[in-house]
């Protein structure tokens, strides 16, 4: 066979090339301009990472290389399209189009529809999204004849995450069951069945969802070798982004592309590596150069986000890990001489004072809400922020989409309070009655009218019954119990339910007379954890896949619900949270988050998960205290402190200039207990050189004002 060499042209580099020694700092030239061969970038936060894969595909592109030659893979498709938008401008090029770029899914997606034949299918299978593969499990646990009612089998939306995770993970679906769902444990081979079931069902009707997309992607790889071959050869260039948020499957299809070439660069921070919960792999990028030892390796190290005082408590915290790449971020920034400040509170209603005092201050300094962010571990420890920020009226929105107060586990709960208060609640009255298995609208319709007596009157002995409407019962002890006893009786004898849902119905009733017992009325802490722990804990864990975090949620609601005397009280403060849509009072109903008008600031509350890749000028890290940050929980697995140390090291790196870090001294526990806090353990193993110590001072004026803080310097708390 003859073998034929095609010369490119040896002409000098564009011009338009040469200029990017001066767009580029050193480190970014090195990358874009690097040798074609296996590479590990690890690109510090704020380094101008985007920057220097987009130049990188540029200079191949001026190179000669083809643009079809060229991979990039992303973890959005909008990134992918911002990078090849600016790879157009800086190239002229009119073909950038042809690059394969986008997200994993969508080019698997480009690659099944040339070859799903090969794999038994039609080229122009459905793509099932997450409700519509949701809708077929369904269909498929039917199909599995599993009695859901008796065995208290998991809904769909759990089944579908357990599929998921194993799929993403490349682990049996059993090891899946048994780390994270061990309380499923003995319904896995009916799990399997219904997995069994699915796959089945979604080949016989020339449908994938968006995790077989790979799966069927590797498998394509793996057994077609002819096909394989033809990609190892097309792609000369793979590019990945966020390398450190793969997972194992997504790295395996990498591995598979770059076998012939290995020209393979991938660009991410293992200090950033934080979604190990969601089946993101660690050690894909910890262990790249044991993969391709041959691999070069650059380091991007030029922080052009935070000031140096940040960079060095950053630098400091994150040195603790053993599993690492080191690196040293270094500023462009000048100091500020402004180091980061710890501020120990006295208790959680002077860290939330502080918080919102000192975000009007930093406002009436000239920085807008929309430069400023409070941070927390996990969304109950913004409780109490949400409710002194309703107080003073400063707006927000929150990060996730959802403010703690309207979701949808933490209305559940509430709505068992609602009808302990008032109980002709009827929407609470149906939402609780809802949460019962076999109760839907019609059923929930039909026993509220039996509670509230707004159906005919009760034969009784033979004759009709004039029975009292629960609207003129009082709350009298000679009216048995009040108007809450006569719902419970009514409930009691209510005949508008099936016999599948009498059990539940049962259930509710004990635990309503539970509730108002002398040993719980008017403790709505104590209500709150005998709902969660009778109950509602084992319908989270049924309905839910984040059935864990909810949990927190609701452990951190009892918490919160301490201080209050009455139930009554509770919910009136509540209440507050319906004035807080800046325009005019709405009651809590919608699970949305309503927002002000275009022009209106918005303080952003998030979750440190939720703020990855973002930054802002001023940063609040709040509940920074051993046993808030880390989180307990997390920490029952293996290598669980170095990933929340990663954790706490992105946090750090969100602040352009001010960073603030602050935690409660004093806390009540549920036996209304006061428990001293430490801080947290990634804040002491730091010399206190690093953080400038405020006191807190609060003025005591005849009028309202804002409380207000100065910082003091003082020896370093522990």
């Amino acid at each position: 066979m003859a073998r034929y060499v095609i010369k490119r042209d040896a002409s000098p580099l564009p011009e338009r090339l040469t200029r990017y020694k001066s767009e580029l700092n050193e480190e970014q030239f090195a990358v874009v301009t690097a040798q074609p061969k296996a590479t590990l970038v690890v690109a510090g936060a704020g380094t101008g990472k985007t920057r220097a894969i987009t130049y990188r595909v540029a200079y191949l592109l001026e190179q000669g290389v083809s643009p079809q030659r060229i991979l990039l893979a992303t973890f959005t498709n909008r990134a992918s399209r911002e990078m090849l938008r600016r790879v157009e401008s800086l190239t002229g090029s009119q073909n950038v189009h042809r690059v394969w770029g986008g997200t994993f899914h969508r080019i698997a997606n480009l690659i099944l529809r040339r070859h799903a034949s090969s794999l038994g299918y039609d080229a122009n299978y459905s793509i099932l999204d997450s409700e519509d593969a949701r809708d077929l499990i369904n269909v498929c646990i039917d199909e599995a004849a599993i009695d859901t009612k008796a065995k208290r089998f998991p809904k769909a939306e759990v089944v579908q995450n357990i599929i998921s995770y194993a799929n993403n993970t490349d682990l049996p679906v059993e090891n899946v069951i048994a780390g994270k769902y061990p309380y499923f444990e003995m319904l896995t081979s009916q799990i399997k069945r219904v997995d069994a079931v699915y796959q089945a069902r979604k080949h016989e009707r020339n449908v994938m969802d968006y995790d077989d997309l790979l799966l069927k992607l590797k498998q394509l790889l793996v057994e077609k070798r002819e096909i394989a071959e033809l990609y190892a050869e097309q792609f000369q260039h793979i590019l990945v982004d966020e390398y450190q948020d793969t997972n194992r499957l997504q790295a395996e299809i990498i591995d598979l592309l770059a076998v012939k070439h290995r020209n393979v660069m991938v660009v991410g921070d293992d200090a950033q590596s934080i979604f190990a919960w969601r089946g993101a792999e660690f050690t894909n990028i910890y262990e790249f150069p044991k993969r391709y030892p041959e691999a070069q390796l650059f380091k991007l190290e030029t922080n052009y986000r935070s000031t140096p005082e940040i960079l060095g408590l950053a630098n400091t915290s994150i040195a603790a890990n053993r599993r690492q790449f080191p690196k040293m971020l270094k500023a462009v920034k000048r100091s500020r001489d402004l180091k980061p400040a710890l501020v120990p509170c006295s208790d959680v209603e002077q860290q939330s004072a502080f918080v919102a005092s000192r975000i009007l201050g930093l406002r009436d300094e000239g920085t807008s809400l929309e430069e400023m962010a409070v941070l927390y571990r996990s969304h109950y420890h913004s409780i109490e922020l949400q409710l002194e920020l309703s107080r003073r009226n400063i707006p927000y929105r929150v990060q996730s989409g959802v403010r703690f107060f309207e979701q949808a586990h933490i209305k559940d709960v509430v709505s068992y309070l609602r009808v302990l208060v008032n109980p002709r609640d009827e929407l609470a009255w149906k939402r609780i009655l809802k949460l019962i298995p076999g109760v839907g609208n019609v059923t929930a319709n039909r026993v509220f009218e039996a509670i509230s007596l707004s159906e005919p009157p009760a034969l009784a002995g033979g004759q009709f019954v004039e029975m009292e409407p629960l609207a003129t019962i009082d709350d009298r002890p000679e009216s048995a119990g009040g108007p809450i006893g006569a719902a419970i009786s009514r409930l009691r004898t209510s005949t508008n339910a099936s016999r599948g849902a009498r059990r539940g119905l049962d259930d509710l009733i004990k635990l309503l007379e539970t509730l108002v017992s002398d040993e719980f009325r008017d403790r709505p802490a104590r209500q709150i954890t005998h709902i969660f722990e009778n109950g509602y804990e084992q319908y989270l864990l049924e309905n839910f896949e984040n059935a864990e975090a909810r949990s927190e949620d609701i452990r951190g609601l009892a918490q919160f619900a301490q201080r209050y005397e009455s139930t009554e009280g509770l919910l009136s403060e509540l209440a507050l949270l319906a004035t807080e849509r800046f325009k005019e009072p709405q009651p809590i109903v919608g699970e949305e988050v309503v927002e002000g008008g275009e022009d209106d600031e918005l303080l952003t509350l998030t979750s440190v998960h939720q703020a990855k890749g973002l930054e802002w000028k001023a940063v609040f890290i709040i509940w920074a205290a051993e046993g808030k940050f880390p989180s307990p929980k997390s920490l029952r697995e293996i290598d669980a402190e170095e990933e929340e140390r990663r954790l706490w090291y992105v946090a750090l790196t969100r602040a352009k200039d001010e960073l603030y870090l602050t935690y409660p001294l004093l806390m009540t526990d549920f036996n209304r207990q006061t428990v001293l806090q430490k801080p947290s353990r990634f804040i002491t193993e730091c010399p206190a050189d690093l953080f400038e110590v405020w006191n807190l001072e609060e003025e005591q004026p005849a009028f309202d004002a804002p409380v207000f803080a100065e910082p003091a310097a003082t020896e370093f708390l522990n």
